[in-house]
């Protein structure tokens, strides 16, 4: 524990200059930070004890929630029952029964081709495209790879494994079969050549190995199938072939009958052919199921090839024939499907994404045993399904993993850690009630591994927007994710009809419901969310149903400082007069045309129609207000960019690049609508004078949307947006985009009520306006696209009516718009070139913000924050207070007249009062907190929760209950609070009331912070930071002293610095694809404890025994039998391979660094005691059977001793 002495520093600093506060930052990000002087004596004198040090700070990855991201491969052992799946990233996803869910990553990244397990040995082997096979060790929380085999001169194309065996069957794209030992990965002398396995007279090669597999009835055959149709039955003891099939059909799967005497294979004609190894000249069966039944003689009609088939036997009923593709060519529509035969019935499943790969699961790990299907593993491009086999309508099992993050596009993610811990009871009762069903009744199938709590457990909420306007609240306590409740914001708005509302607003093309931002207060259970089309939804939570009308307001927030940019002639004309717009112009569906069909400017008019009938609301979240930004004067309102919520006030605040908004959600009035240069009235730093209405409205092409990013790197080749574009899209192939620039033309000072421009509003109840047409706001950040499948902006002109009609719908008919500076608003461009490049391309520098000011007067609003502060300099009490913050550095302190929290507050207006007090910074501000004199972290006041709706009698005399957090209360005349400050560029905390500037850290100069928060860790706040160029930093508060700065991430996909989140008790998360989240601690003390957290893959579980074949069976029907494979494959026998053949690497989990990989005593323990059980599982036997055996031992000995007795006295004659 390190003591700050505010006296002590200040005299160290007696030669500085006053304005020699702030520090350099270095490369990777860093900064010192140091004091200024000044202030008062009262808080010089006092003495913040910071506890946290550098020893509390680790950065590790925790856990992986979601849907594999684009998956290829699927294993699952029958034993243990854990699934795994295999990915085009070369990643691997190991599941077991809830809680047990394990990530690792193949370092080459590698596409996964092929997994298998070794049943029950704790141990997976994986093909990869780069002709890689790698074993990796299961029986550990982190697997790691033990062994891995580089083929050199062919191409992995097929792997078996049989079950109990030690020798990996390997086919090639040559068609050769080569055999690799598994303890040791090193290969055998023995290969099986494609032209020994083919007759001599075939003159065309077979093709690549398409199926390896023993025969169930000798484990000394082999059945090995080529593309070309042919089928091989190699001896493996004699070395030939002991019979070939051949078909005219591409073959693309095999499977046994457990009897070993027939195979079935699928066909690239949609045809299933059965073979009998007692007549292999032509099959014994051929049909084609999905194809239309011919005339006799003629074949039947060829369907879609059949990727796969599997033949499954039941001793009880007809057997099972399952397979995926197959269907008629004529039904182009029809969707993926899976078809179950079953007897004569055939089930048809349709899924809703293709099918990469399925499995059968059965009850028996023995090839040659009946096998008893229960469950069908369907792994889809985009879910996992498992259908259960044991009931006729084949019922879908309920998935318990979080595979449906994806559902609809995550587009913003929040984060709560150590909430209330009846909220998650809470949601999950709501929640459960609107549940599906129809899931089969049977428990989830997949069961293995173990898992627990662990010691360090609190309640933690993570919740998710989506492109489609629902909301998801997950459950992610204790490293697991399950869904609680989810939201559908789209309900408040009428449903979107083609065609409709064209006559005064344009329909948005994609995503109209998507949302942008989310705000939430657990202990008020206040849920407000910004959408894409400019509209702001107050939720408040209920128990019970409702019906009632939704109220809506419209704001007006448009404003301009700009001067009026004058085109160049031969390369943006003038735009046309609006008036003289032909009205047979129509509107451009899908884009924003600013010219509404009968040659009137849209005016007034919001981009969402909301419900204007009673609505019936379920309990859980019920809308309790819609704000919603309109058109003005022809242009359309710009995107949320900052939105905060006070439920102690009553207050939502809002702004984009235009202004501010803040609306009382209790009267439902509108206090504040004004531009952002209204808000410093007199103390304009910069003297911008407003400019608006412009009467000219032009723009020229070249003009940058914005300072900073964009304008870096002239040469750059890829462009990538901030917007949710690329949250949306889950397709990741990197396509350049080539966004122009546009312009916009600006419309009037935005409307006021009265008291706005003396300073202050009054609350004011507008009309609701209630129309029948759709509204929709454009595609727009700013000035570029952003919707997934618009084209590039229009380049320099306006359409006229005339060119209306030359366009496509889908063209480039944009509006123009400003110019914007919020970090929000930016578009970032990469250069493609090489990974360095990309990577360093965030790192270099780029404009201050200061510096270019005087270049940009339009200002963003950035941050926003409420709480109980000093509005104005040497205040002696607190009030409520409006922090904002804006794309200019600039914090402007907005103090709230709030009447008592009685009845008045429903009746009596809220005085909002700009103050003209402001404090500026470097860089866009990103957010704000408070502490007390003590150090302690200041939360914003909130109200307590009591349900709206309750009908309670004794609850109609309820009151308001606030919590408020004033500062530490101090005889002494001094400052009593800390504001903390952090920008893109820099981090400041401020004395209040002071306003004395006590600490700068100079976070980074060569790149810029993309997301800040103010979080509590061991009881002490820290100011947690994500940097663009990878690096993450925690400050300590309030020195801003460094404590960790980590390059944990190259920043190369956007998605992630639009999702990327901390929290309280050192978590964070990020969607690392489009569909994962992924998980972080930068605690020390979780990453010490996460081995207790993680479940265990694999478990001791002893092996079922095979079934008695009977003595009949075992003569006539086959032997089943084992061979010696180390005899024939090993080296004495086989000889050694080729050393260019393929190469040996040893893996970091390799058996000499087990121990440390293992968790070093924890993992000698813990397989010590796997031993010792299974050794006295053994000794259990053993002594069960010698007891038997002595018992039959003694009643031997007692029978020969009654006989004995008997017969002794006799004569031999009398026998």
């Amino acid at each position: 524990m390190k003591k700050f002495n505010f006296r002590k520093v200040l005299d160290g600093l007696t030669a500085s200059s006053p304005g020699s506060g702030s520090s350099s930052g270095s490369n990777s990000g860093g900064g010192s930070g140091s004091v200024h002087p000044g202030g008062t004596a009262g808080v010089l004198r006092e003495e913040i004890q910071e506890t946290l040090t550098s020893e509390y700070f680790h950065i590790c990855k925790t856990v992986r929630h979601g849907f594999p991201y684009q998956p290829t491969a699927l294993a699952f052992d029958p034993v243990q029952k854990t699934l795994a799946i295999g990915t085009r990233t070369g990643a691997i996803r190991i599941l077991g029964r809830p809680g047990v869910d394990c990530y690792c990553q193949h370092e080459s990244g590698a596409a996964v081709l092929q997994l298998q397990f070794l049943i029950n040995e704790g141990a997976l082997v994986s093909a990869s495209s780069d002709d890689t096979l790698h074993l990796w060790n299961l029986r550990q929380k982190r697997p790691a790879i033990l062994h891995s085999l580089k083929f050199n001169r062919e191409r992995i194309t097929y792997c078996h494994l049989p079950f109990q065996s030690k020798w990996l069957y390997v086919g090639t794209e040559r068609g050769n079969t080569h055999i690799v030992n598994i303890e040791s990965f090193i290969l055998s002398g023995y290969v099986i050549m494609w032209n020994k396995a083919i007759e001599l007279s075939t003159k065309t090669h077979p093709g690549p190995v398409v199926h390896l597999s023993d025969s169930p009835r000798d484990e000394g055959k082999l059945l090995i199938g080529y593309e070309n149709g042919t089928v091989v039955f190699w001896d493996l003891k004699s070395k030939r072939a002991e019979l070939r099939v051949y078909y005219d059909e591409a073959i693309h799967s095999i499977d046994w009958h457990h009897e070993g005497k027939q195979f079935m294979c699928s066909h690239s004609d949609g045809s299933l052919t059965l073979w009998n190894l007692k007549s292999p000249s032509r099959p014994f069966q051929t049909t084609i199921p999905h194809g239309k039944s011919q005339k006799e003689g003629r074949k039947s009609e060829s369907c879609k090839p059949i990727l796969k088939v599997e033949y499954k036997t039941c001793r009880n009923s007809e057997p099972f024939i399952i397979f995926s593709g197959g269907l008629s060519y004529d039904k182009a529509c029809r969707r993926p499907s899976l078809t179950i035969m079953h007897g004569k019935a055939i089930t048809v499943l349709e899924m809703d994404h293709p099918i990469v790969e399925f499995l059968t699961l059965c009850e028996t790990p023995y090839p040659n045993e009946f096998q008893e299907p229960y469950a069908v593993v369907v792994l889809l491009e985009k879910d996992l399904i498992v259908v259960d086999l044991t009931q006729s309508n084949f019922p879908i099992f309920e998935n318990p993993y979080p595979m449906d993050i994806h559902e609809s596009p995550v587009t913003c993610t929040a984060y709560f850690a150590d909430c209330p811990p009846d909220l998650i009871l809470v949601l999950y009762s709501i929640g459960v009630k609107h549940k599906k069903q129809g899931y089969s009744n049977k428990e989830w199938p997949i069961t293995g591994g173990a898992w627990n709590l662990g010691t360090q457990t609190y309640p933690e909420i993570i919740i998710t927007g989506h492109a489609d306007g629902s909301i998801k609240f997950w459950d992610a306590s204790a490293i697991t994710l399950q869904m609680l409740y989810k939201l559908k914001t789209s309900k408040v708005f009428e449903k979107q009809k083609v065609g409709e509302g064209k006559q005064t607003c344009e329909i948005v093309e994609e995503d109209p419901y998507a949302i942008q931002m989310i705000y939430w207060c657990p202990e008020s259970r206040i849920f407000c969310v910004s959408g894409v089309s400019a509209y702001v939804i107050i939720y408040k939570f209920s128990r019970h149903e409702i019906t009632a009308e939704i109220v809506s307001l419209e704001v007006r927030l448009q404003y301009d400082v700009e001067d009026i940019i004058t085109p160049e002639p031969e390369t943006s004309p003038p735009f046309p007069d609006l008036s003289s717009q032909l009205p047979s112009s129509r509107s451009l569906s899908g884009s924003t045309n600013t010219v509404a069909s009968e040659g009137v400017a849209k005016d007034s008019i919001p981009c969402l129609n909301v419900k204007t009938r009673p609505v019936r609301m379920p309990p859980g979240y019920q809308a309790e207000l819609v704000i919603q930004l309109v058109w003005v004067d022809g242009e359309p309102p710009q995107q949320i960019t900052s939105l905060a919520v006070s439920s102690a006030y009553g207050i939502v605040a809002f702004g984009n690049c235009n202004g501010l908004a803040v609306v009382d959600f209790i009267q439902k009035t509108v206090l504040l609508s004004m531009g952002t240069i209204d808000l410093y009235r007199s103390s304009d730093l910069y003297q911008r004078q407003p400019r608006s209405p412009r009467k000219n409205k032009q723009f020229i092409a070249d003009n940058f949307c914005m300072r900073g990013l964009s304008n870096f790197y002239p040469d750059l080749t890829k462009r990538i947006r901030t917007s949710y574009q690329s949250l949306t899209e889950l397709n990741d192939s990197p396509v350049p985009l080539e966004l122009e620039r546009c312009k916009s033309p600006t419309s009037g000072l935005a409307t006021r009520i009265p008291e706005a421009a003396a300073g202050f509003c009054r609350n004011e109840i507008p009309a609701v306006r209630q129309r029948n047409q759709v509204h929709h706001l454009p595609d727009h950040v700013n000035g570029h696209c952003t919707s997934p499948t618009s084209q590039s902006c229009s380049s320099g002109k306006r359409l006229s009516s005339a060119d209306v009609s030359k366009v496509n719908r889908w063209g480039p008919g944009r509006p123009p718009f400003r110019k914007a500076q919020s970090a929000a608003c930016m578009e970032i461009s990469l250069p493609v070139t090489t990974e360095e490049s990309r990577e360093n391309s965030y790192s270099r520098s780029r404009s201050s913000s200061i510096s270019s000011i005087d270049k940009d007067s339009k200002e963003a609003i950035t941050a926003l924050y409420f709480m109980e502060s000093f509005a104005r300099k040497n205040d002696s009490t607190v009030s409520p207070c409006l922090f904002v913050g804006t794309s200019l550095g600039m914090v402007l302190i907005i103090p709230l007249n709030l009447p008592s929290a009685g009845e008045q507050r429903f009746t009596e207006p809220v005085m909002v009062l700009p103050s003209g007090t402001f404090l500026s910074l470097k860089g866009a501000v990103l957010t704000f907190s408070c502490m007390d004199r003590t150090g302690g972290l200041m939360q914003p006041p909130y109200e307590v929760w009591k349900d709206p709706n309750n009908i309670d009698e004794n609850e109609k005399s309820w009151r308001r209950k606030l919590v408020m957090n004033f500062p530490s209360p101090s005889q002494e005349i001094g400052d009593h609070q800390y504001t903390i400050i952090c920008s893109e560029k820099q981090a400041k905390v401020f004395s209040l009331p002071s306003q004395t500037c006590l600490y700068v850290h100079n976070i980074t100069e060569t790149s810029f912070i993309l997301r800040a928060d103010v979080v509590v860790m061991c009881n002490s706040a820290c100011l947690a930071c994500f940097c663009a160029n990878g690096h993450i930093m925690i400050m300590s508060l309030p020195s801003l002293r460094p404590m960790l700065d980590v390059n944990y991430l190259p920043l190369t996909d956007m998605r992630i610095a639009r999702t990327f989140c901390f929290t309280n008790e050192g978590q964070a998360l990020y969607l690392v694809s489009p569909t994962e989240i992924q998980r972080l601690t930068y605690s020390q003390e979780m990453c010490d404890n996460l081995q207790d957290m993680l479940g265990d893959l694999f478990t001791p579980i002893e092996t079922p025994e095979a079934q008695n074949r009977g003595f009949l069976k075992g003569l006539f029907g086959g032997s089943g039998q084992t061979f010696d494979r180390e005899e024939l494959f090993g080296e004495a026998s086989a000889g050694k391979a080729s050393r260019s053949l393929a190469q040996h690497i040893p893996g970091p989990g390799g058996i000499e660094g087990m121990k440390g990989a293992a968790g070093g005593v924890m993992g000698e323990l813990t397989r010590a005691r796997i031993a010792l059980d299974e050794r006295g599982q053994r000794l259990g036997e053993l002594e069960e059977k010698t007891a038997g055996m002595m018992t039959s031992a003694e009643a031997f000995s007692k029978h020969a001793h009654e006989l004995m007795l008997k017969y002794k006295d006799k004569k031999w004659y009398q026998f």
